[in-house]
């Protein structure tokens, strides 16, 4: 294939990429203008390409292009934020990434590749502008901010006791907390009862979802911005600002971009943080709780998170329990949420069908006390005025009432063994409580001798 085609061709692929693409030839003539780009700048393709980039761009400094740079000084540029103007004036935020083609030590192209992150960009905005309006006093008169504590989380199981025991008691202090739990468990709502118990409790409490956002805005999210530190950057307090004093909940830490994570480490060490394109070290005051929806063994071991911050994070861990290891739970959060979504709805529920009971305490809720709620609401908004006791019926929009006792993935995921002992555990667990923990009763009800039901209690460590 000649050198004509291949341009062609890869101009034709290029056309159906997301990302904007620009080539320079050696020559600084456009060669490759994708509809992409196109659309971002707002650019006729065909005003571009075969043209010199310094004619087109008159109004662009071309010291600080880096696709000249690539092409004049084989500078490789890689995930930097640039904010700019337009053809239509419109502002406009990019992640761009520009590198020389360097062919026998000469540069025979430069290539730039831009990501439209501009909607991002004002999300972040909006983000950071929201935040720093709840804390003034006139907006609070307005806005009705839900705070969580301890008495709003609703448990009985022993090892989920334990679990809010640990939380009161590191509520007495500042060191950082590093919560572990699945998605759905309440590790949000745990954060918060920290903060609100402590001393820091008429301080800001701050959370930012650590997967929300790229590297490059949550760096400014969290540590702020220095007007003219880039183009088109304010001045403007990051969320450590703003939560100085108080407490800034980092949810889904394991999602942190890599290269961020030394920076969030220096600010522990150091307790200062430093704006984006600044130069001032501004000293901070910030209890730091961080949320986790995978195990922290995995997390390492898969590099998602360095192990220095790790340390940093988890001087005080608390693991959440799921929800199907908190059998004792089910009902009691079952009946709360139909007490709240009673009001909600205008309906009078008091109670489940025998059918629909035995399910909720046989499902695996891989969604947790978030899904059950999900759950509970769903049949209730299903209820008619009169009707008073949840049935199959009221379900049947969300699921089959089934129990899920065949899901082969996670039979593969711990093996037969594992996943039958965690079964035979949650049926006897099950059945203790219906028979308010009589030894006798439950054995007649599992059909096993009372020494085989007491070895199996001992065996899997059940509270009776």
């Amino acid at each position: 294939m000649k050198a004509k085609e291949c341009l062609l061709l890869l101009q034709k692929i290029l056309q159906l990429v997301d990302e904007g693409v620009h080539v320079l030839d050696k020559h600084g003539n456009t060669i490759i203008y994708n509809e992409a780009m196109s659309a971002l700048e707002k650019m006729d393709s065909a005003d571009v390409i075969k043209k010199p980039f310094t004619e087109v761009f008159k109004g662009f400094n071309t010291e600080n292009s880096t696709l000249l740079k690539a092409l004049h000084s084989k500078t490789v540029t890689k995930n930097l934020k640039q904010t700019y103007l337009n053809k239509d004036g419109k502002e406009i935020s990019t992640i761009n990434t520009t590198i020389p083609v360097i062919i026998d030590d000469e540069v025979v192209a430069a290539v730039e590749v831009a990501k439209n992150i501009t909607k991002i960009e004002e999300m972040s905005n909006t983000i950071l502008k929201l935040h720093d309006e709840i804390e003034k006093p006139e907006m609070v008169k307005h806005k009705k901010v839900k705070k969580y504590n301890f008495d709003n989380i609703i448990g009985r199981s022993e090892n989920f006791l334990d679990v809010i025991e640990r939380a009161k008691k590191s509520s007495k202090n500042s060191a950082s907390v590093f919560i572990y739990g699945e998605t759905g468990t309440g590790k949000e709502l745990i954060a918060q009862s920290i903060h609100y118990a402590s001393a820091r409790k008429d301080k800001p409490f701050k959370a930012q979802n650590c997967a929300a956002l790229p590297e490059s805005l949550l760096e400014g999210l969290l540590f702020g911005t220095t007007k003219g530190g880039f183009t088109g950057a304010v001045d403007r307090p990051g969320l450590f600002e703003q939560a100085n004093g108080g407490t800034l909940l980092l949810d889904e830490i394991n999602s942190m971009p890599y290269e961020l994570q030394p920076k969030l480490l220096r600010v522990l060490q150091e307790n200062y943080i430093r704006r984006v394109g600044g130069s001032t070290d501004i000293p901070i005051d910030v209890r730091i709780i961080t949320t986790c929806n995978e195990p922290p063994e995995k997390i390492l071991k898969e590099g998602k998170l360095r192990k220095d911050l790790f340390y940093r994070l988890n001087v005080i861990p608390i693991n959440v329990p799921p929800l199907r290891e908190r059998v004792d739970d089910i009902i009691l959060l079952a009946k709360m949420f139909v007490d709240k979504h009673n009001e909600r709805f205008n309906k009078h529920v008091t109670g489940f069908s025998d059918e629909v009971y035995e399910y909720l305490l046989s499902y695996d809720y891989p969604g947790n006390a978030r899904e059950l709620e999900n759950m509970i609401m769903s049949a209730v908004s299903m209820c008619e005025d009169d009707e008073y006791i949840l049935t199959v019926n009221h379900f049947s929009v969300h699921r089959s009432i089934e129990p899920r006792i065949d899901d082969y993935e996670k039979v593969e995921d711990s093996g037969i063994d594992e996943y039958l002992g965690n079964l035979e555990k949650r049926i006897i667990e099950k059945a203790l409580l219906e028979n308010n923990n009589n030894i006798t009763r439950t054995s007649n009800a599992l059909k096993i001798k009372r020494q085989t039901l007491q070895h199996k209690i001992k065996k899997y460590k059940i509270s009776v």
